[in-house]
């Protein structure tokens, strides 16, 4: 497994983990680039994963996905075509692919439903990870027509949750919050301000329940179709920002910069399909992000040097008489 120190990664291990699965295969990045296809085949080869979790990706919030476009897109594509022909060219019996919820369309009817795919123009602020992420899915689409691989895919909604990035200029808006918070807290600031008007709505899922939510799908899926995976729940970002100053620092004031971007103006799942097959998250969003902040002022050292997780993939063996049941 590479990236096992990531807010995802780290996630999975623990929930296969608690599982009963001990035969996983850890890389880091230093032994391991995922965008070089020879190296990704000589993992592949030397290792022989049956199961792969492709979690991997460079991941960001607004401001780094409007600077690095060519990265978000380069890396992501590269990352999900070397490890997917991999997975095909050495026999793995099943991958699950986990894209995310910004490959719907800016205007896509609310909540979106997996057929809302390519209905439409895609958000301006993040399109290049965007694009990226629908090809991940037609490319797994395209090896199971073409090759019979049994390979799946999910769209977590925003995640959050213990060895998140809380990098101000790379996050993404929860943890982004937590940590302003925090620091305003330390400071002794009056206030903190927060980007764009306040209005847009997003949906947020806890990562223990994405881990949860992988491991089902593993085991239960595989259908045709992409699964959206999410609380079908969303909430405006005004709102869990009063959230997070309530249970991080009461006494600041919020502020809202409506001159900053806003993004998309909602991004909120259909989880249908996900409640059908059987499967429905549990950790509700107070409940979570007061987690979450006991994790932080528990790294908070690391976390100030910059010290973070980064998203990976998970690729694992299960060992002994039990490995055919994951």
């Amino acid at each position: 497994m590479a990236g096992h120190r990531g807010l995802v990664g780290s996630a999975v291990v623990r929930r296969l983990e608690e599982e009963g699965f001990t035969d996983l295969l850890l890389a880091g990045r230093e032994q391991l680039d995922l965008r070089d296809q020879a190296a990704v085949d000589y993992w592949f080869r030397a290792n022989r994963p049956e199961y792969v979790y492709l979690v991997a990706g460079t991941v960001g919030g607004i401001l780094p996905n409007s600077r690095r476009p060519a990265d978000f897109i380069y890396d992501n594509l590269m990352i999900h075509a070397t490890v997917v022909q991999a997975a095909h060219h050495f026999g793995v019996k099943k991958l699950l692919y986990l894209g995310s919820s910004c490959i719907y369309p800016r205007e896509a009817p609310q909540p979106m439903t997996e057929s809302n795919l390519l209905a439409g123009p895609l958000e301006p602020t993040n399109e290049a990870y965007a694009i990226a992420k629908i090809a991940g899915i037609k490319l797994c689409a395209a090896y199971k027509k073409q090759y019979g691989c049994n390979f799946i895919s999910g769209m977590p909604t925003n995640l959050y949750g213990p060895n998140d990035n809380f990098d101000l200029e790379t996050s993404h808006v929860l943890p982004a919050l937590i940590r302003k918070f925090h620091e305003a807290k330390l400071r002794g600031e009056k206030s903190v301000t927060v980007w764009g008007t306040g209005s847009p709505k997003r949906e947020f899922m806890h990562v223990e329940d994405l881990a949860d939510c992988c491991l089902f799908l593993m085991r239960n899926y595989e259908g045709d179709s992409h699964v959206n995976i999410g609380t079908g729940e969303d909430i405006s970002i005004r709102e869990v920002a009063e959230l997070v100053r309530d249970l991080v620092y009461p006494e600041g004031e919020l502020v809202l910069d409506s001159t900053k971007p806003d993004g998309m103006p909602r991004k909120l799942l259909d989880v249908s399909l996900l409640h059908e097959l059987g499967w429905q998250h549990r950790i509700g969003l107070r409940e979570g992000i007061a987690s979450t902040y006991e994790w932080l002022q528990e790294h908070y050292g690391a976390v100030e040097d910059g010290c973070r997780g980064s998203v990976a993939p998970t690729p694992l063996r299960r060992a002994g008489d039990r490995r055919r049941s994951v």
